[in-house]
């Protein structure tokens, strides 16, 4: 299984303000930016990851990137003072620090597990799941039942 950040490639490109005529400073840089961002290629990124993945019976889980570098893993509060900077991540709640990537990754992980577990459908969150199943029969060795908490 592997868990990623559903980014929104489209809104992320999303022209600046500005007119033609007037495009001023930050229209120019945002310019440059959504170049960058396009070249990246994100969508074509997931897209192959996906079909490695479904190849060899894996699950490729997107969730939404909301609060993913805001939210404390630890004590779970929400704060957009807890990213002091672009590299940092201090919780203003319970002071939990590291670094604002991995804290990211933390959140992703997190929110992947808890919706391939409990099956949070509806919740906006996707899941690409296989459409052949990993091996020719598989049947559960034994019923197991599981309440998930939010």
């Amino acid at each position: 299984m592997v868990c990623v950040e559903d980014m929104q490639v489209k809104n992320l490109s999303r022209s600046a303000r500005g007119t033609v005529e007037k495009p001023g400073k930050p229209v120019r840089q945002k310019s440059g930016l959504n170049r960058r961002i396009l070249n990246q290629g994100w969508s074509e990124f997931c897209r192959q990851l996906s079909y490695k993945l479904e190849w060899n019976g894996g699950l490729l889980v997107e969730v939404p990137s909301a609060y993913t570098s805001q939210r404390c893993p630890s004590c779970s509060h929400v704060a957009a003072e807890n990213r002091t900077t672009q590299a940092m991540f201090n919780c203003v709640q319970c002071g939990y620090e590291n670094n604002a990537d991995v804290v990211g990754a933390m959140n992703i992980l997190e929110r992947g597990l808890r919706l391939s577990t409990c099956g949070e459908e509806g919740s906006g969150w996707s899941v690409t799941r296989p459409t052949k199943p990993a091996s020719v029969k598989q049947e559960p060795t034994e019923e197991t039942t599981h309440a998930c908490a939010l």
